[in-house]
């Protein structure tokens, strides 16, 4: 019987991968709600994934999402590697632009809780 505790780990990944989704598509309507435009969802560059690349007039608003059953426990799941990662993942995107390395950026977290309602930290991360 060692099918059982796959298929619960299946249905268990398939649920957190459903919860994200969702996290992902409340936080990209708040943000288009504020007038934001998505310029790419899931954008992987050689450094790493970055969930939400927006552009609010002349800023490129790096966004990563995390969804948990609190706003505080949402949060934790941030850590330095993982904002190493996506720093350099936006490096790479932004030497894709015109303005290279001049281009105005920001880094955001978005996190989700049980509710569904996004909290957004407004550039939460720059500093790493």
């Amino acid at each position: 019987m060692t099918t059982t505790p796959n298929l619960h780990r299946q249905r268990k990944g398939a649920v957190a991968y459903q919860f994200g989704q969702s996290a992902e598509d409340q936080v990209l309507r708040h943000y288009q709600s504020l007038g934001l435009h998505l310029l790419h969802r899931r954008w992987r560059g050689r450094g790493g994934e970055i969930d939400l690349i927006l552009q609010d007039r002349e800023t490129i608003v790096f966004v990563e999402v995390k969804a948990a059953s609190s706003i505080q426990s949402a949060i934790t799941r941030l850590g330095p590697p993982q904002m190493r990662r996506i720093h350099a993942a936006a490096e790479e995107f932004i030497g894709t632009l015109p303005s290279g390395s001049l281009t105005e950026v920001r880094f955001d977290l978005a996190c989700v809780d049980k509710t569904g309602a996004p909290q957004i930290m407004e550039n939460c991360f720059s500093h790493f």
